[in-house]
């Protein structure tokens, strides 16, 4: 039995790739099928084009150019019904013991043997903390979901990639009085290039106020604290939507022995079979990226699937 750890598309594409040998797996998740996706902004629309999110050969048909989060989430439930995957969801994978052959998996729920491991749980669940006085308060939000909350209120967004810019955009759009919080100089060259406009002149006519190579360094209850290049300024906030980024969970590949090199923490693993420095645990989709996070995307880690697929197989000595 194979325990693939996260149920998002990739994980998905795991267990199709294992069904299609016919080499009995389960499939865990701490939250709902394709948890990631779930979570991202309710009116999200993908960058990739429908065709390069399929996975398991199933025609991903969209209403437009590029799909929507509502359209994927139909997708990869049609997915999942399709191939009778076994999914175990609302389980959180607590540990993971022993050696190749012989894992023990333990979750909130149990544990179960396993042969081998594929980790493909992502990073979305695991938010980069900004590490400042007053974060956990609940006025702070890691994950955006819609604009219709925040209307009318003072809203401060950190961050200037594509979700920070997105936030600032559709907050401002339903009457909110947005603030931006950046490192660097300007809006980077990262930004979709047809959003990227937008915020720039909505910046550049005062609609959206920006704090260019500030950070914010205290949040309180009514107000924010931020470092700028003028010096420290205090400003009236209702809101703190953290648009920091995400990253794997590192605690979990540590527990089980994987190598992290580098600043970016980056997973030990196998380039051609995507074994990690233990045997019998492999890696899949974003988590291989350690926090270089925007490596790997659904379009370009599908193959993953099938490379350790055709690895379990060899070793059980069926190729």
């Amino acid at each position: 039995m194979i325990t693939i750890i996260g149920a998002g598309p990739i994980g998905l594409a795991c267990g199709i790739a294992l069904k299609q040998r016919d080499i009995p797996f389960r499939i865990i998740d701490k939250g709902c099928l394709v948890n990631s996706i779930f979570h991202y902004p309710t009116n999200m629309t993908f960058f990739s084009t429908s065709d390069r999110l399929e996975i398991g050969g199933v025609p991903f048909i969209s209403h437009g150019i590029k799909p929507t989060r509502r359209e994927a989430l139909e997708y990869y439930r049609r997915v999942a019904e399709s191939y009778e995957l076994p999914l175990q969801l609302y389980e959180e994978v607590r540990d993971v013991r022993g050696e190749e052959g012989k894992f023990v998996i333990s979750t909130d729920k149990g544990t179960y043997e396993s042969s081998k491991v594929v980790l493909s749980s992502g990073f979305y669940g695991h938010p980069h903390r900004m590490d400042v006085p007053g974060e956990d308060l609940p006025k702070v939000k890691h994950y955006y979901d819609e604009p219709h909350p925040y209307a009318f209120m003072k809203v401060l967004v950190v961050g200037a990639g594509n979700s920070a810019v997105d936030v600032a955009l559709e907050s401002y759009r339903c009457g909110s009085k947005v603030s931006m919080v950046i490192r660097e100089p300007r809006i980077g060259d990262n930004v979709k290039y047809w959003v990227k406009p937008d915020i720039e002149n909505r910046i550049r006519e005062g609609s959206i106020r920006a704090w260019f190579k500030s950070e914010l360094v205290e949040i309180r209850e009514k107000e924010v604290v931020i470092r700028t290049p003028d010096g420290i300024r205090t400003i009236e906030n209702d809101f703190v939507m953290a648009m920091t980024g995400y990253e794997p969970d590192f605690g979990l590949l540590e527990r089980v022995g994987i190598t992290l090199g580098g600043k970016e923490k980056i997973p030990s693993c196998n380039e051609n079979t995507h074994e990690s420095n233990v045997r019998g645990i492999y890696l899949a989709g974003v988590v291989c990226g350690g926090l270089n996070t925007s490596k790997w995307f659904i379009e370009n880690a599908r193959m993953h699937a099938e490379q350790i697929a055709d690895d379990i197989v060899r070793k059980m000595g069926r190729a």
